[in-house]
Protein backbone atom coordinates (compact mmCIF):
# COMPACT_ATOMS: atom_id res chain seq x y z
CA UNK A 1 0.00 0.00 0.00
CA UNK A 2 0.99 3.33 -0.94
CA UNK A 3 1.03 6.46 0.68
CA UNK A 4 -0.43 9.61 -0.61
CA UNK A 5 0.40 13.23 -0.02
CA UNK A 6 -2.47 13.68 2.55
CA UNK A 7 -1.42 10.68 4.92
CA UNK A 8 2.14 10.23 7.04
CA UNK A 9 4.38 7.91 6.78
CA UNK A 10 4.59 5.76 9.80
CA UNK A 11 6.63 6.78 12.44
CA UNK A 12 9.92 5.15 12.93
CA UNK A 13 12.10 6.20 16.19
CA UNK A 14 15.43 7.42 15.55
CA UNK A 15 17.56 4.91 17.06
CA UNK A 16 15.41 2.55 14.76
CA UNK A 17 16.59 4.54 11.68
CA UNK A 18 19.96 4.53 12.91
CA UNK A 19 20.08 0.95 13.22
CA UNK A 20 18.36 0.20 9.73
CA UNK A 21 21.46 2.73 8.29
CA UNK A 22 24.40 0.59 10.39
CA UNK A 23 23.02 -2.73 9.10
CA UNK A 24 22.91 -1.56 5.40
CA UNK A 25 26.63 -0.01 5.88
CA UNK A 26 28.06 -3.55 7.83
CA UNK A 27 26.40 -5.56 4.46
CA UNK A 28 27.68 -2.74 2.10
CA UNK A 29 31.48 -2.97 3.69
CA UNK A 30 31.28 -7.02 3.48
CA UNK A 31 30.83 -6.95 -0.37
CA UNK A 32 33.27 -4.67 -0.53
CA UNK A 33 35.61 -7.00 2.08
CA UNK A 34 36.12 -4.28 4.45
CA UNK A 35 35.10 -3.28 7.95
CA UNK A 36 32.19 -0.71 8.43
CA UNK A 37 34.16 2.66 8.89
CA UNK A 38 31.80 4.85 11.04
CA UNK A 39 32.62 8.59 12.31
CA UNK A 40 32.83 8.47 16.01
CA UNK A 41 33.52 11.54 17.71
CA UNK A 42 35.40 11.84 21.27
CA UNK A 43 33.04 14.61 23.23
CA UNK A 44 31.68 17.57 21.12
CA UNK A 45 34.16 18.58 18.77
CA UNK A 46 34.49 17.66 15.41
CA UNK A 47 38.32 18.03 15.30
CA UNK A 48 40.91 18.32 17.50
CA UNK A 49 44.25 18.38 15.61
CA UNK A 50 45.90 20.91 13.01
CA UNK A 51 44.84 19.10 9.95
CA UNK A 52 41.25 18.24 11.03
CA UNK A 53 40.74 21.79 12.42
CA UNK A 54 42.28 23.35 9.31
CA UNK A 55 40.04 21.22 7.30
CA UNK A 56 37.13 22.27 9.33
CA UNK A 57 37.68 26.19 8.77
CA UNK A 58 38.43 25.31 5.19
CA UNK A 59 35.21 24.24 4.45
CA UNK A 60 33.09 26.98 6.55
CA UNK A 61 34.83 29.34 4.37
CA UNK A 62 32.75 28.21 1.36
CA UNK A 63 29.26 30.02 1.36
CA UNK A 64 27.96 27.66 -0.59
CA UNK A 65 28.18 25.26 2.20
CA UNK A 66 26.95 27.88 5.02
CA UNK A 67 23.37 26.94 5.59
CA UNK A 68 23.58 23.68 5.69
CA UNK A 69 26.83 23.40 7.84
CA UNK A 70 25.40 23.49 11.19
CA UNK A 71 22.24 21.19 10.66
CA UNK A 72 25.50 18.86 9.02
CA UNK A 73 27.30 19.08 12.60
CA UNK A 74 24.53 17.57 14.14
CA UNK A 75 23.99 14.36 12.42
CA UNK A 76 28.40 13.95 12.50
CA UNK A 77 28.19 14.50 16.31
CA UNK A 78 25.27 12.16 17.01
CA UNK A 79 27.01 9.29 14.82
CA UNK A 80 24.42 9.54 12.32
CA UNK A 81 27.81 8.85 9.31
CA UNK A 82 27.94 5.30 9.86
CA UNK A 83 30.20 4.17 7.41
CA UNK A 84 32.56 7.08 5.61
CA UNK A 85 35.43 5.68 3.07
CA UNK A 86 38.16 7.88 1.36
CA UNK A 87 39.79 6.97 -2.13
CA UNK A 88 42.05 8.57 -4.06
CA UNK A 89 39.40 11.44 -5.73
CA UNK A 90 36.57 10.17 -4.15
CA UNK A 91 34.32 10.19 -0.78
CA UNK A 92 31.72 7.59 0.02
CA UNK A 93 29.35 7.31 3.10
CA UNK A 94 26.22 6.37 4.36
CA UNK A 95 24.15 8.74 6.74
CA UNK A 96 21.17 8.21 8.92
CA UNK A 97 18.17 10.33 8.63
CA UNK A 98 14.91 10.01 7.74
CA UNK A 99 15.90 6.72 5.56
CA UNK A 100 19.65 5.19 5.11
CA UNK A 101 21.07 8.01 2.47
CA UNK A 102 23.95 6.98 0.11
CA UNK A 103 26.38 9.40 -0.22
CA UNK A 104 29.11 9.81 -3.29
CA UNK A 105 31.54 13.02 -3.38
CA UNK A 106 33.90 13.25 -6.62
CA UNK A 107 36.94 15.78 -5.75
CA UNK A 108 39.24 16.60 -8.77
CA UNK A 109 43.08 15.40 -8.67
CA UNK A 110 45.78 17.96 -7.85
CA UNK A 111 47.02 19.81 -10.34
CA UNK A 112 50.60 19.03 -11.53
CA UNK A 113 51.80 22.82 -11.20
CA UNK A 114 50.01 22.80 -7.65
CA UNK A 115 51.80 19.85 -6.02
CA UNK A 116 55.22 20.56 -7.94
CA UNK A 117 54.89 24.22 -6.48
CA UNK A 118 54.11 22.55 -3.05
CA UNK A 119 56.97 20.06 -3.11
CA UNK A 120 59.53 22.95 -4.10
CA UNK A 121 58.33 25.11 -1.12
CA UNK A 122 58.20 22.61 1.63
CA UNK A 123 62.07 21.07 0.67
CA UNK A 124 63.26 24.90 1.02
CA UNK A 125 64.03 25.63 4.22
CA UNK A 126 66.20 23.76 6.39
CA UNK A 127 63.26 23.05 9.27
CA UNK A 128 61.03 21.47 6.85
CA UNK A 129 64.06 19.58 5.40
CA UNK A 130 65.02 17.84 8.28
CA UNK A 131 60.90 17.45 9.45
CA UNK A 132 60.61 15.52 6.07
CA UNK A 133 63.56 13.68 6.04
CA UNK A 134 62.28 12.28 10.26
CA UNK A 135 59.10 11.29 8.21
CA UNK A 136 56.91 14.01 10.08
CA UNK A 137 55.84 17.25 8.96
CA UNK A 138 56.40 20.65 11.08
CA UNK A 139 54.13 23.28 11.86
CA UNK A 140 55.90 24.96 8.45
CA UNK A 141 55.27 22.15 6.53
CA UNK A 142 51.49 21.68 7.46
CA UNK A 143 50.42 25.62 7.15
CA UNK A 144 51.85 25.05 3.30
CA UNK A 145 50.00 21.98 2.73
CA UNK A 146 46.55 23.77 4.10
CA UNK A 147 46.59 27.14 2.47
CA UNK A 148 43.24 27.65 1.15
CA UNK A 149 43.39 27.84 -2.41
CA UNK A 150 47.56 27.07 -3.20
CA UNK A 151 47.47 24.08 -0.40
CA UNK A 152 45.73 20.21 -0.71
CA UNK A 153 42.48 21.61 0.15
CA UNK A 154 39.69 21.19 -2.42
CA UNK A 155 37.69 24.47 -3.65
CA UNK A 156 34.31 24.24 -4.02
CA UNK A 157 34.65 24.51 -7.96
CA UNK A 158 37.04 20.97 -7.96
CA UNK A 159 34.15 19.18 -6.01
CA UNK A 160 30.81 17.14 -6.94
CA UNK A 161 28.09 16.09 -4.63
CA UNK A 162 25.39 13.79 -4.74
CA UNK A 163 23.02 12.65 -1.96
CA UNK A 164 20.18 10.13 -2.61
CA UNK A 165 17.84 12.20 -0.45
CA UNK A 166 15.22 14.03 -2.60
CA UNK A 167 16.66 17.37 -0.96
CA UNK A 168 17.85 19.18 -4.34
CA UNK A 169 19.72 21.86 -2.50
CA UNK A 170 23.78 21.87 -3.79
CA UNK A 171 24.62 21.02 -0.09
CA UNK A 172 22.32 19.20 1.84
CA UNK A 173 22.77 18.26 5.49
CA UNK A 174 23.75 14.97 4.57
CA UNK A 175 26.63 15.87 2.63
CA UNK A 176 27.16 18.55 5.47
CA UNK A 177 27.21 15.81 7.55
CA UNK A 178 29.76 13.75 5.57
CA UNK A 179 32.14 16.95 4.91
CA UNK A 180 32.28 17.10 8.50
CA UNK A 181 33.20 13.54 8.84
CA UNK A 182 36.07 13.97 6.55
CA UNK A 183 37.93 16.19 9.16
CA UNK A 184 37.08 14.02 11.90
CA UNK A 185 38.87 11.24 9.94
CA UNK A 186 41.83 13.28 9.14
CA UNK A 187 42.31 13.91 13.09
CA UNK A 188 43.46 10.35 13.13
CA UNK A 189 44.73 9.44 9.39
CA UNK A 190 46.16 12.86 7.85
CA UNK A 191 47.36 10.71 5.43
CA UNK A 192 44.11 10.73 4.16
CA UNK A 193 44.43 14.10 2.49
CA UNK A 194 47.42 12.97 -0.06
CA UNK A 195 45.17 10.05 -1.00
CA UNK A 196 41.79 12.13 -1.66
CA UNK A 197 44.17 14.47 -3.82
CA UNK A 198 45.80 11.20 -5.67
CA UNK A 199 49.47 12.18 -4.61
CA UNK A 200 51.95 10.93 -3.15
CA UNK A 201 53.39 12.49 0.63
CA UNK A 202 56.55 10.99 0.04
CA UNK A 203 57.44 12.96 -3.04
CA UNK A 204 58.57 15.77 -0.87
CA UNK A 205 61.58 14.12 0.61
CA UNK A 206 62.24 12.92 -2.91
CA UNK A 207 61.98 16.09 -4.00
CA UNK A 208 64.12 17.88 -0.85
CA UNK A 209 67.29 15.33 -1.87
CA UNK A 210 67.00 15.33 -5.83
CA UNK A 211 67.50 19.01 -5.70
CA UNK A 212 70.50 18.64 -3.61
CA UNK A 213 68.58 20.69 -0.55
CA UNK A 214 70.26 17.23 1.49
CA UNK A 215 73.94 17.90 0.68
CA UNK A 216 73.72 21.64 1.15
CA UNK A 217 71.89 21.48 4.72
CA UNK A 218 74.23 18.92 5.75
CA UNK A 219 77.35 20.63 4.74
CA UNK A 220 76.01 23.72 7.18
CA UNK A 221 73.39 26.22 6.70
CA UNK A 222 74.93 29.74 6.54
CA UNK A 223 78.17 28.24 7.51
CA UNK A 224 77.39 27.79 10.97
CA UNK A 225 75.88 24.39 11.08
CA UNK A 226 77.19 21.03 10.13
CA UNK A 227 75.64 17.79 8.97
CA UNK A 228 76.90 16.11 12.37
CA UNK A 229 75.43 19.39 14.81
CA UNK A 230 72.26 19.14 12.94
CA UNK A 231 71.60 15.60 13.62
CA UNK A 232 72.25 16.40 17.30
CA UNK A 233 69.76 19.35 17.26
CA UNK A 234 66.99 17.85 16.54
CA UNK A 235 67.24 14.02 17.23
CA UNK A 236 67.60 12.71 13.60
CA UNK A 237 69.63 9.94 11.90
CA UNK A 238 71.68 11.94 9.21
CA UNK A 239 74.20 10.06 6.96
CA UNK A 240 77.00 11.19 8.55
CA UNK A 241 79.24 7.80 7.71
CA UNK A 242 82.13 9.97 6.99
CA UNK A 243 82.76 11.46 10.19
CA UNK A 244 82.33 8.61 11.66
CA UNK A 245 84.96 6.27 10.20
CA UNK A 246 87.60 8.25 11.10
CA UNK A 247 86.74 8.21 14.93
CA UNK A 248 86.09 4.41 15.19
CA UNK A 249 89.02 3.71 13.68
CA UNK A 250 90.87 5.53 16.42
CA UNK A 251 89.25 4.27 18.91
CA UNK A 252 89.87 0.91 17.19
CA UNK A 253 93.59 1.43 16.82
CA UNK A 254 93.63 2.95 20.55
CA UNK A 255 92.54 -0.48 22.09
CA UNK A 256 94.99 -3.04 20.53
CA UNK A 257 97.39 -0.43 21.43
CA UNK A 258 96.85 -0.82 25.32
CA UNK A 259 96.25 -4.55 24.67
CA UNK A 260 99.55 -5.48 23.69
CA UNK A 261 100.90 -3.63 27.33
CA UNK A 262 98.52 -5.63 29.04
CA UNK A 263 99.88 -8.99 27.43
CA UNK A 264 103.47 -8.12 28.25
CA UNK A 265 102.89 -7.44 31.40
CA UNK A 266 100.85 -10.44 32.34
CA UNK A 267 103.60 -12.74 30.07
CA UNK A 268 106.46 -11.72 32.33
CA UNK A 269 104.87 -13.23 35.55
CA UNK A 270 104.06 -16.77 34.31
CA UNK A 271 108.16 -16.70 32.95
CA UNK A 272 109.29 -16.31 36.19
CA UNK A 273 107.33 -18.18 38.00
CA UNK A 274 107.65 -21.59 35.74
CA UNK A 275 111.94 -21.72 36.70
CA UNK A 276 111.10 -21.48 40.02
CA UNK A 277 108.87 -24.35 39.57
CA UNK A 278 111.28 -26.56 37.85
CA UNK A 279 113.98 -25.51 40.26
CA UNK A 280 112.02 -27.09 42.92
CA UNK A 281 111.51 -30.40 41.77
CA UNK A 282 115.30 -31.02 40.61
CA UNK A 283 116.14 -30.25 43.90
CA UNK A 284 113.95 -32.54 46.04
CA UNK A 285 115.14 -35.51 43.69
CA UNK A 286 119.05 -35.10 44.22
CA UNK A 287 118.06 -34.68 48.13
CA UNK A 288 116.33 -38.07 47.55
CA UNK A 289 119.20 -39.67 45.90
CA UNK A 290 121.66 -38.93 48.58
CA UNK A 291 120.32 -40.38 51.36
CA UNK A 292 119.74 -43.52 49.40
CA UNK A 293 123.58 -43.64 48.19
CA UNK A 294 124.37 -42.91 51.76
CA UNK A 295 123.30 -45.28 53.35
CA UNK A 296 124.40 -47.44 51.09
CA UNK A 297 128.12 -47.03 50.66
CA UNK A 298 128.54 -44.42 52.85
CA UNK A 299 130.81 -42.22 49.77
CA UNK A 300 133.74 -43.85 48.71
CA UNK A 301 134.69 -46.36 51.40
CA UNK A 302 131.82 -48.69 49.34
CA UNK A 303 133.16 -47.94 45.71
CA UNK A 304 137.16 -48.60 46.72
CA UNK A 305 136.61 -51.94 48.39
CA UNK A 306 135.69 -53.51 45.04
CA UNK A 307 138.60 -52.43 43.90
CA UNK A 308 141.16 -53.61 46.48
CA UNK A 309 139.51 -57.14 46.04
CA UNK A 310 140.48 -57.50 42.22
CA UNK A 311 144.17 -56.49 42.84
CA UNK A 312 144.43 -59.18 45.58
CA UNK A 313 142.95 -62.17 43.31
Amino acid sequence: MGWGYDQWAPYVPVAQKKANAVKHAAQLAKKQGRPPAPVKLEGRKIATTFWGQAWCKNLEAYSDYANRLPRGATYVRNGSVVDLLIKPRSIEAIVAGSETYKITISIDGLSKPTWKKIKQECSASIDSLLDLLAGRFSDGVMRRLTRQKEGLFPSPGEIKLKCSCPDYSYCCKHLAAVMYGVGARLDKQPELLFVLRDVDHQELVSQAVAEGNLDRELSGHDGTLAGEDLGAIFGIDLETAPTATPTTSSKANRKPARKPTSQLSVAKTPVAKKPATKRKPVRTKAVAKQPKAATKTRGKTSTAKPARRRIAG
